[in-house]
Parts: C-alpha cells; sequence; structure tokens
C-alpha cells in the first residue's frame, strides 16, 4: 500500500466463480482493502442453495483478513421498477433472496440498481422500487442496508437525479436499512461535471443538500467513455475517460469520500487490468 493512502477502503469486483469465500482470496491477493461481489451468477434468475460451509468460510476469511467493508451486488436482470407483473415477481424474489445471504454472508451492504419503467412512467415506476424494498425489508429482518446506485439517465431509466434518489428513500421509510451508492461515470454521464476540483466540489455539495452526505455509503469509483450529460452508461480505466485524473484525484482527496469503501467496475483489456486500475487509484489517491 502507498503511503498516505493506509486509511482507504478500496479494490474491486471480484469474481465468486468456484466458491463465494475464492472472493475473499483473490481480492487479498489483488491487495484490495474493500472489494464487490455478485451473489450468484448475475445472467441467470435461479439460485442454488446457499452452501453453508461456503458461507461459513466466507465469513471466516473475511475476519482473517479484516474485510468490513465488503459490498453486495444485485444481478443484471432483475427490474424493480418493470411494468411486467412476472419480470416484477421475480425481480422482488431476488432482492429478497440476495439481502438473506447477504446478511448469512455478514455482508453490510446491498447493492441495486432501481430498474427501468419500461415506458410506463417515472411516477409508476418510482412506485414499483419503493413497493419492492418495503417488501423485501419487510420479509428480511437483517442489519443489511440497501443501497440505491444513482444511474446514467438512459432511456426509461429511474435514478439519474440525486433529488429522485432522496425522494425514493424517503417513500420507502426505512433511513437505517437505505443509503446510497453514488457511481462516478454514472454521475457524469447524468450531467453532473467531475473534471475538477471545483466542479467536483459543487456535485458533491449538491449531492449533500438534495440526498445528505450522510446517505451515501459507498462509491463506485469509474472513469466514463461518455461526455457529460451523454447519458452512456460505459465505464473506462481510471483516469483515462472523459472525467479523467485532475477529476478523480479530487474525488479520492474528499474526506467525506474517503472513509467510504470505494470499489472500481473498470474494463479488464489489454490497456490494463484490475490491478492497474487499484495501482492508479492509489497514485491519485496519495
Amino acid at each position: 500500500m502507498l503511503k498516505g493512502v493506509q486509511d482507504l477502503k478500496i479494490g474491486f469486483h471480484v469474481s465468486i466463480s468456484g466458491s463465494l469465500d475464492l472472493a475473499v482470496d483473490r481480492a487479498e491477493e489483488a491487495g484490495c482493502t474493500a472489494f464487490q461481489i455478485f451473489l450468484k451468477n448475475p445472467r441467470g434468475w435461479s439460485y442454488k442453495p446457499l452452501d453453508e460451509g461456503e458461507a461459513a468460510r466466507f465469513v471466516e476469511k473475511c475476519e482473517e483478513f479484516g474485510y468490513r467493508e465488503v459490498l453486495a451486488h444485485m444481478p443484471y436482470l432483475p427490474n424493480l421498477a418493470s411494468p411486467s407483473d412476472e419480470i416484477y415477481r421475480k425481480s422482488v424474489n431476488c432482492l429478497v433472496e440476495d439481502l438473506m445471504r447477504a446478511g448469512r454472508l455478514r455482508i453490510p451492504y446491498l447493492v441495486l440498481h432501481l430498474g427501468s419503467h419500461m415506458g410506463s412512467g417515472e411516477e409508476a415506476g418510482m412506485k414499483r422500487i419503493v413497493e419492492a424494498c418495503r417488501n423485501a425489508l419487510n420479509t428480511v429482518d437483517n442489519k443489511v442496508m440497501l443501497l440505491l446506485e444513482n444511474t446514467a439517465g438512459q432511456k426509461n431509466s429511474i435514478g439519474s437525479k440525486f433529488k429522485d434518489l432522496k425522494r425514493i428513500m424517503d417513500e420507502i421509510g426505512e433511513p437505517t436499512r437505505v443509503g446510497v451508492c453514488f457511481d462516478t461515470c454514472h454521475a457524469y454521464a447524468a450531467g453532473y461535471d467531475l473534471r475538477t476540483q471545483k466542479a467536483v466540489s459543487k456535485t458533491l455539495h449538491q449531492l449533500d443538500k438534495e440526498v445528505g452526505l450522510k446517505h451515501v455509503k459507498s462509491i463506485h469509483l469509474n472513469d466514463s467513455v461518455g461526455e457529460l450529460g451523454s447519458h452512456l452508461d460505459r465505464h473506462e480505466h481510471i483516469g483515462l475517460g472523459k472525467i479523467g485524473e485532475k477529476g478523480l484525484k479530487a474525488i479520492l482527496h474528499t474526506s467525506e469520500i474517503r472513509k467510504l469503501p470505494i470499489v472500481m467496475e473498470t474494463p479488464v483489456d489489454e490497456r490494463r487490468d484490475d490491478r492497474g486500475n487499484l495501482a492508479k487509484a492509489l497514485e491519485l489517491a496519495k
């Protein structure tokens, strides 16, 4: 770990291939001090029963390596804003299952995409999301906090505006069990500038005013392929996108953000891998 960044809880999304507990080994080997996982195959609906031995090993390894800032992320398929009753039912069931699994694995945070209203309108979509979260929180009594992730503002998506995140949180009505995961790429694509120290200060001030930084519990640190306000949800390597090194450095040097678990969801290609992005983030943070 580089000088001056010992306090950072930072890492990336790691694979659960083979066994959930192997994700902890992968995070440790890569030098992560925080990490994120899926709790099942993210591209399918079905869940196989959670293996008790696997779960116990996951908890033991997290304790052994000192991982307390672990994020779980909902799979790709669920759409909590869907007007389709079948998709909505399956999505709520998925949310309930992930909440239960996260609790059994002692993971404190479950990040969820708010989904798409599919043309039914923002009001209808928000109502569906609120009902889904209330249902899940009423069904599962544990300490896991749901984190609403801001979106890039793609067509029919919900949650690109800070005020919408706050409205959903307020309508769910469980302030100790619902927070926000702030994604830098999504915010930039949605029109919130993050390219300079001044821009970062302005955007975070707006986030504090409209949501409250106390409700922001984690950061997805991603650069952006798309331009400011492009609504393009494509992540780029740290410092190689439209936000750039100056902006990401300003974010990493913000005291309120520095104390949160920071997870990168950056590409892996011939230019750089996960470890390369971790090294770059640590360089910017020191």
